[in-house]
């Protein structure tokens, strides 16, 4: 057994200390740090953090020979236990790292605990050490056996990097969904945190899910607990998908407050974001990528499936929010509207594909810059898109994506043990498709999967009583601009689309906008007091230190020009109710 204690080194300097136990080890015990974290494609070097790592078997000390920027070697003597001591700097505060201060503590073990090479099957313990005065401690890996309160075991390496650990001071509550406890782990919200709504409101999404995937063969999740673990923080939002637990962060003024009517935008984009990363408890972490089966936790993991494993969660995460009666239909096409503007206002999807946007997500997606809807499009949106073209297409055949979904996750689980997972790869997919649709839908993902063209959108959605209605966009949306804040004006130049006005008129990312036609502007929208929309204007600004003026003449024929708000039709075409009923409810 491979065996870990970790505790705060130094609350104030952020630091972890971690003491690894290796019994028995290898002549030449080689250890390693994952350079990057499941669920978030990025290479992010968790090495860096580490300091001060010694060894010793017994009272004799051994060297530590660096082999590589994440790699160690220790030549051993005998079989006597080698122990490694370390140091780990943790101010990440994000859902990816490891963060620690005087309030709070957090970790995915992908940053604290090295990997020993050729034990990764074993079992690992992890044992907390001591903690200051009224700390809880909150994760999902399993209490290990006569350890005590503190002490928690994982089969294996990778299932010990897949629990997060949440510490200090916060609001929990529970619930059962599917016949399985959840918990809810809250830190940093406000007074006032009204912690019951979202704890009924997270039940509802979990239930709908569970039923989802498991009422029509009346199987259970494949889990035997699960646990959410949020973050309030004052900007910030993402989440990051484990095997049974979730890390979540949110803006606190979204968190549901004492007395609040209604659902603000803010809310239901956390409970979208509560369901997005519970659907990958099985669209992702059990059903996954073939190459990302066995995962090499020291290089870059390639596949060109994230459109299906996030896009189709993406489509998933605000549809169950409308299956459990959480958002209404006006609400929910309004929220698809949005991500169909954001694609539409991307230049990128004409340049990759939504499969070569998931393959280069290593060095694109994660790595954005002022070029980036340039050059490329999201998975998550775009994929999201395609799952919706892709089951309006089956209900007009009498299926949908539903059925595809469950196909795919009963074949995972006739292949093996479905708690954990099966690897699916694109010809899977295509297969289960043709078995799902009656015939084979081949050339649609050619086309929308691997080609650059539009999705017919436009099309399908009249067909389930939806109007695709053309309206006029913002006046920056217009010009192709995307704006920041400006250290001066206010306003700031953060990207610039191709084939837009401000692209014709020579603007760059990182101008400040001063005036329009001499007037001077705090926002862009000022200028609508007196520009006419189709009006050319001047625009005085500052670049490197020089101010210019530029002529900005807008196109009311660009793409950009407009955008697309979707509505219920009042009168819907035959059978038009009853396949929207089928598809978003009444």
């Amino acid at each position: 057994m491979i065996r870990y204690r970790i505790e705060p080194d130094d609350l104030h300097t952020h630091h972890w200390r971690v003491t690894l136990g290796v019994a028995q080890p290898a002549a030449e015990t080689i250890l390693s740090l994952p350079v990057w974290i499941a669920g978030s494609y990025m290479v992010r070097e968790f090495g860096r953090h580490v300091s001060g790592l010694q060894a010793r078997q017994g009272a004799r000390p051994l060297a530590v020979e660096a082999l590589d920027k994440t790699t160690w070697r220790v030549r051993c003597s005998g079989r006597a236990t080698l122990v490694l001591s370390y140091r780990v700097y943790a101010f990440d505060a994000s859902v990816r790292g490891a963060f620690l201060d005087a309030h709070r503590g957090f970790f995915n073990n992908t940053a604290l605990c090295l990997r020993v090479q050729g034990r990764e099957a074993q079992p690992h313990r992890l044992t907390l050490g001591a903690l200051p005065a009224g700390w809880q401690v909150a994760t999902a890996m399993a209490a290990a056996p006569g350890g005590g309160a503190r002490a928690f075991e994982a089969g294996s390496y990778d299932e010990l990097l897949d629990h997060p650990f949440e510490l200090g001071s916060f609001w929990r509550g529970r619930f059962d969904a599917g016949g399985v406890p959840h918990e809810l782990v809250v830190t940093g919200a406000l007074p006032g945190f009204d912690g019951e709504r979202l704890l009924a409101d997270t039940r509802r999404i979990c239930e709908q899910q569970i039923a989802f995937w498991h009422a029509p063969d009346r199987s259970r999740p494949p889990f035997s607990r699960y646990i959410f673990l949020l973050h309030a923080v004052e900007e910030g939002f993402g989440g990051l998908e484990h095997r049974a637990s979730t890390a979540l962060a949110a803006a606190r003024r979204d968190l549901p407050r004492a007395g609040m009517d209604g659902l603000p935008d803010g809310y239901v984009a956390l409970l979208g974001l509560i369901s997005h990363e519970y659907f990958h408890t099985w669209n992702v972490k059990r059903l996954k990528p073939a190459e990302l089966a066995e995962p090499d936790h020291r290089n870059e993991n390639h596949t060109r499936l994230l459109w299906f494993f996030e896009g189709f969660t993406s489509y998933y995460d605000e549809l169950m929010l409308r299956r459990c009666g959480l958002i209404d239909r006006p609400r929910y096409l309004r929220l698809l509207a949005k991500t169909v503007n954001a694609v539409a206002a991307t230049p990128g999807r004409r340049v990759q594909s939504v499969a070569e946007a998931s393959f280069d997500a290593w060095v694109k997606y994660y790595r954005s810059d002022e070029n980036t809807p340039n050059a490329t499009v999201s998975y998550y949106q775009k994929g999201a898109l395609v799952a919706l073209a892709l089951d309006l297409t089956l209900r007009r055949r009498g299926a949908s994506l539903d059925e595809l979904m469950r196909s795919l996750w009963r074949r995972s689980g006739a292949a093996g043990d479905v708690a954990s997972g099966g690897a699916v790869t694109e010809a899977d997919i295509a297969a289960m498709l043709a078995e799902v649709a009656g015939q084979p839908l081949d050339a649609v993902l050619r086309d929308w999967v691997h080609g650059t063209g539009e999705l017919p959108l436009a099309e399908l959605l009249p067909d389930f009583g939806v109007q695709w209605r053309a309206e006029r966009a913002g006046f920056a949306a217009s010009l192709g601009l995307r704006l920041s804040e400006g250290p001066v004006s206010g306003v700031q130049v953060k990207s610039v689309l191709v084939g837009s006005a401000a692209a014709a008129a020579g603007l760059s990312a990182g101008d400040e906008l001063l005036a329009i036609d001499g007037w001077r502007i705090r926002r862009l929208d000022d200028a609508l007091a007196w520009v006419a929309p189709a009006q050319p204007f001047e625009l005085l600004l500052v670049r490197d230190q020089r101010v210019l003026t530029l002529t900005l003449r807008p196109d009311a024929r660009s793409p950009l020009a407009s955008t697309v708000s979707l509505q219920l039709q009042d009168k819907p075409l035959r059978g038009a109710a009853a396949r929207r009923r089928a598809w978003i409810g009444d």
